[in-house]
C-alpha cells in the first residue's frame, strides 16, 4: 500500500469528521476534549524539568555566603548580609538584612536599589500577606516601611514569601560563627552536581511512569469516543464501494482530526493552566509561568506521538470488526477475549524487574531503561486484563432488578466500552498503590531522629551575642502562650589565643545559664548563684578536666570579627564536678558551666544564646507571639520550631512532587471521565428514551447507569489493588527493603479512585434526567 493511498484516505477521514455534519463534529470536539485534557497534562510534565531547572538556578544565583575559606576584608565593592528568616502560621518567610559598605556592592537578584535602614523590599506575596486583615502579628514582626518589591529573577516562585531589609552595625556579627557574612558576589562560582543515590533515581522513575501512564490510557480511549455511530457511518461507506482497508483507514483518518483538534485544545488548556499555575501554591511549591516551558523536543514528540496514537489505536480497535456495506458486525455476541496473551504483558514487566531485586544503595544506579518499560508493561496489563475481567464476570450475573438486569445486559454487550472507562483509574490506581509501598518501605532510610524532646520544649530561639542575658529571658517569660523558659548562653574556651593561625591546643566548652537551666543537662550536687562546674560524661568534648586547675588562663572564643577585645578568664580554686546529662537535646556536653553572676562582665557581650520555649499550644498563635519577642530581641535571632524527626531534603521533595503530579492526574481522570460519560449517554439517547416511552421508570435508569458505573470500577480497583501491591512487592525487593504493606494507604488510594468515579457519576445525572424524555426519539 502507498503512501500516497493511506494520505489520502486518511485525509478524507479527516474531511469526514469535520464536514459530516452535526454529529461528525459533536464527536470530533468530545474526542479534542479528552484529547486535549491529556495533551495540556503531557505540555506541563515536559515543562517540569525546566521549572525544577529554573528554580534551582534562581535558588543558585542568589547564595548569600563567601564560598571560600575567609570572608573578603571590607572594601568599596562589599557588602554585609544576614539571614533573618521567619515562619507565619506554617508559611516560611525568607528575610535578608543588607548593609552595602561602598558604592560598588552587589546587589541581590531582583533588586533595583538597596532599600535604607528602616525600609524593605518585599516580594508580591508578601506584600499580599501582611496587608491581609489577619496579619497584624506578621507586621509587628516586620515594622520595616514597603518601598519596592522583588523582581522575578530574585524569587523561585510566584507565591515565595520574601523580604530584604536595610540595616547597620552587622559588622558585628560578622565573624566565622556570627550571623551576618561579607560578601562580593551573589550566586556560587563553582556549582557542583550533587548525586543522587540509586534508590532516590529509582523513586524519581517510577514517579514519572506512573504519573504519566493513566495520561496515556485516558489520551487512547478519548480517540475512541462515539465508536458505534462511527461503525454505522463506516458500513455506509462499504455500500458506495469502498474496502475494508480503505475503510479502517478512514476512520484512522477521522480519529486523528480528532487528536489534531485536540492539540490545539490542549495548547490552548496548557497555556490557560500555565497563567494559573502562577497564582496558586500546591504543597508549598509555586512557579512563575515562564518556568513553564516545555523542552521544544520533547513538545514535538507529543505533537507527532499523538496522532499517531490515534491512528494506531482505531487501526487496532477496528481489527475484529467486520464492517459489510449492510450493516457492522459487532451487534452479533463477540468473540471471547483470550487471557494468554495478556498475561505477557504484565509478567513481561516482572522479568524485566527482577534481575534488580537485592540491588539496593550499594550496587550502583538501577537501569532505568529496564525500570521504565518494566513497570510500563506492568501498568499496560492492567488495560489488557481488565476488558477480560469485566467480560468474564459480567457473562456469569445473575438475575435481579430491572435496573440490575438492564445494567447488566449492557455490559454484556459492550464490556470493552465500560473497561475502557475504568482503565485510567485502574492505571493511577495500581501505581499510586505501588509507589505508597515504595515510600513507606524506604522512609526510614530517609527519615532520622533530631534528639529533640518536645515534651520539654517545642521551640528554640538561638540568640546572637552582645544580648543581655536575664532581660532576654525573662521577656520569653513575659511572652503570651509561652510556659517554660530554659535559657543557656555557650561560648568556647581555649588555652590561648584564638587569633593566632591555628588557634588553641586545647579547647572545651562553656554553658551559662540560671540554677534551674544549668539542672535541665547536669546533675547539680548544689547549686546557687555564683557557681561554677566542670562536667565530665560529655560526648564531644574530652578537654574540660585537662584545662580544669586553677589559676589556668582560658581564652574566649570571639564570635564577632570585630568590637570587644579578648577576654581572658582565670580558672579559679574550688570549682564543682558535675556529671553531664542528655537534657533537651540527645547529646550530652561538656566543659565548664557557669551561674550568671560568675561569668566575668566583659565576657557577657561575647556569648550567644539558646532559649528553649515550652509553648502552651491551646494559645491561639502562640509560636507566633514568641516570635514577635524574638524579634523584638535582635532581628537576627533564629527562632526554629522543634520536631521529632528530621527527613532528607530530596526524599521529601520527590514526595511532593508526586502529591503535586497526583492531584493533577485526578483531576485529568475525573475531567475525561465526565466527558466518556456524557459522551456514552449522547449515544444511547434514542435508547433510553425508547425505554422511557415504554412506561420505564425513570429512578430505573438512573439506577442502572450507577450500576454500569459500579460494576467496573470495582473490578478495576480490585485488579489495581492486586496489581499495585505485586509491583510495590517487587520495588521494595529491589530497594533490599523488608516487604510491608500499609493498608490504610490502600484501601486511601482505592477510595480516592473511587471517589472520583462516583463524583463524576453523580454530575452525569442531571444530563442523564434531560435524555429521559420520549421526545428524546424525534428525528430528522
Amino acid at each position: 500500500m502507498s503512501l500516497r493511498q493511506w494520505s489520502r484516505d486518511l485525509g478524507l477521514g479527516v474531511r469526514f469528521a469535520f464536514a459530516g455534519g452535526r454529529e461528525g463534529w459533536i464527536r470530533a470536539v468530545l474526542t479534542a476534549v479528552g484529547v486535549g485534557l491529556g495533551v495540556a497534562v503531557l505540555l506541563l510534565t515536559t515543562a517540569v524539568p525546566n521549572a525544577m531547572s529554573v528554580r534551582h538556578d534562581r535558588e543558585e544565583a542568589r547564595l548569600d555566603w563567601p564560598f571560600g575559606n575567609e570572608q573578603p576584608a571590607k572594601a568599596d565593592d562589599t557588602l554585609l548580609i544576614a539571614g533573618a528568616d521567619t515562619t507565619f502560621r506554617d508559611k516560611d518567610v525568607r528575610g535578608r538584612l543588607v548593609e552595602p559598605e561602598g558604592a560598588r556592592a552587589p546587589l541581590p537578584p531582583g533588586l533595583s536599589r538597596f532599600p535604607a535602614k528602616g525600609d524593605m523590599v518585599v516580594s508580591p506575596a508578601l506584600k499580599k500577606l501582611l496587608a491581609a486583615d489577619g496579619s497584624a502579628l506578621l507586621r509587628e514582626r516586620l515594622p520595616y516601611r514597603v518601598v519596592g518589591t522583588i523582581g522575578e529573577s530574585g524569587l523561585i516562585g510566584s507565591q515565595e514569601l520574601a523580604y530584604y531589609s536595610g540595616a547597620s552595625g552587622l559588622a558585628a556579627h560578622s565573624g566565622d560563627a556570627g550571623p551576618a557574612t561579607r560578601l562580593k558576589e551573589f550566586g556560587n562560582p563553582n556549582p557542583s552536581k550533587e548525586e543522587t543515590d540509586p534508590v532516590l533515581l529509582l523513586l524519581i522513575l517510577v514517579v514519572i511512569v506512573v504519573l504519566l501512564m493513566p495520561v496515556a490510557v485516558f489520551i487512547a480511549a478519548a480517540v475512541r469516543f462515539g465508536g458505534e455511530r462511527r461503525d454505522r457511518r463506516l458500513a455506509a461507506l462499504r455500500l458506495i464501494g469502498s474496502d475494508g482497508r480503505m475503510t479502517r483507514r478512514i476512520a484512522a483518518g477521522e480519529a486523528m482530526a480528532g487528536a489534531l483538534l485536540g492539540l490545539v485544545l490542549g495548547t490552548v488548556f496548557f497555556l490557560i493552566g500555565r497563567q494559573v499555575a502562577g497564582s496558586v501554591e500546591v504543597m508549598g511549591i509555586s512557579v512563575w509561568p515562564s518556568y513553564l516551558d516545555p523542552s521544544p523536543a520533547l513538545a514535538a514528540l507529543v505533537a507527532l506521538a499523538v496522532p499517531a496514537a490515534a491512528v494506531l489505536v482505531t487501526l487496532f480497535a477496528l481489527r475484529g470488526v467486520v464492517i459489510e456495506p449492510l450493516g457492522v458486525v459487532r451487534t452479533a455476541k463477540p468473540a471471547r477475549r483470550r487471557l494468554w496473551w495478556r498475561l505477557l504483558l504484565p509478567l513481561g514487566g516482572f522479568a524485566m524487574l527482577y534481575p534488580m531485586v537485592g540491588q539496593g544503595q550499594t550496587n550502583g544506579d538501577f537501569n532505568q531503561y529496564l525500570v521504565s518499560s518494566g513497570v510500563i508493561l506492568i501498568l499496560v496489563g492492567i488495560t489488557a486484563l481488565l476488558p477480560w475481567l469485566v467480560e468474564t464476570v459480567v457473562g456469569r450475573l445473575g438475575s435481579g432488578g430491572v435496573a440490575w438486569q438492564l445494567a447488566v445486559r449492557r455490559l454484556q454487550l459492550s464490556s470493552g466500552t465500560a473497561a475502557r472507562m475504568v482503565n485510567g483509574i485502574a492505571v493511577a490506581v495500581a501505581g499510586a498503590i505501588a509507589l505508597q509501598m515504595l515510600f513507606a518501605g524506604v522512609d526510614g532510610a530517609y527519615t532520622e531522629p533530631t534528639g529533640q524532646d518536645l515534651t520539654q520544649a517545642q521551640m528554640q530561639v538561638a540568640v546572637p551575642s552582645g544580648v543581655p542575658l536575664a532581660e532576654t529571658a525573662q521577656k520569653f517569660t513575659d511572652t503570651k502562650g509561652v510556659r517554660k523558659v530554659t535559657a543557656l548562653w555557650e561560648s568556647y574556651l581555649g588555652d590561648s589565643s584564638w587569633n593566632t593561625e591555628n588557634g588553641p591546643d586545647l579547647a572545651t566548652e562553656l554553658t551559662v545559664g540560671d540554677c534551674p537551666a544549668l539542672r535541665e543537662v547536669a546533675k547539680l550536687p548544689s547549686c546557687k548563684d555564683g557557681d561554677i562546674f566542670v562536667l565530665d560524661g560529655d560526648e564531644y568534648s574530652a578537654d574540660g578536666p585537662k584545662l580544669n586547675k586553677p589559676g589556668t588562663k582560658l581564652y574566649l572564643e570571639r564570635s564577632s570579627a570585630e568590637g570587644s577585645k579578648e577576654v581572658v578568664w582565670t580558672v579559679p580554686a574550688g570549682i564543682t564536678q558535675a556529671h553531664s546529662v542528655k537534657g533537651l537535646t540527645d547529646w550530652r556536653r561538656g566543659g565548664f558551666m557557669m551561674t550568671p553572676s560568675a561569668l566575668p562582665k566583659a565576657a557577657e557581650k561575647l556569648v550567644d544564646g539558646q532559649i528553649y520555649l515550652s509553648i502552651d499550644e491551646s494559645v491561639p498563635d502562640a509560636y507566633e507571639y514568641a516570635r514577635n519577642t524574638a524579634f523584638q530581641v535582635d532581628p537576627l535571632a533564629g527562632p526554629m520550631t522543634w520536631a521529632s524527626t528530621r527527613q532528607d531534603t530530596k526524599f521529601t521533595t520527590i514526595r511532593t512532587g508526586l502529591l503535586v503530579g497526583s492531584a493533577c492526574v485526578l483531576l485529568l481522570i475525573g475531567a475525561s471521565l465526565l466527558v466518556s460519560q456524557l459522551e456514552q449517554l449522547r449515544e444511547r439517547r434514542k435508547l433510553l428514551s425508547s425505554l422511557v416511552a415504554f412506561g420505564t421508570r425513570r429512578r430505573t435508569l438512573g439506577l442502572s447507569v450507577l450500576w454500569q458505573t459500579a460494576i467496573p470500577i470495582a473490578l478495576g480497583l480490585l485488579l489495581a489493588m492486586a496489581v499495585g501491591l505485586t509491583l510495590g512487592a517487587i520495588l521494595l525487593k529491589m530497594t533490599d527493603t523488608p516487604v510491608g504493606v500499609d493498608w490504610a494507604s490502600v484501601l486511601s488510594m482505592t477510595g480516592f479512585g473511587a471517589a472520583v468515579v462516583l463524583l463524576v457519576t453523580l454530575l452525569s445525572l442531571p444530563p442523564l434526567l434531560k435524555l429521559l424524555r420520549p421526545d428524546g426519539l424525534r428525528t430528522e
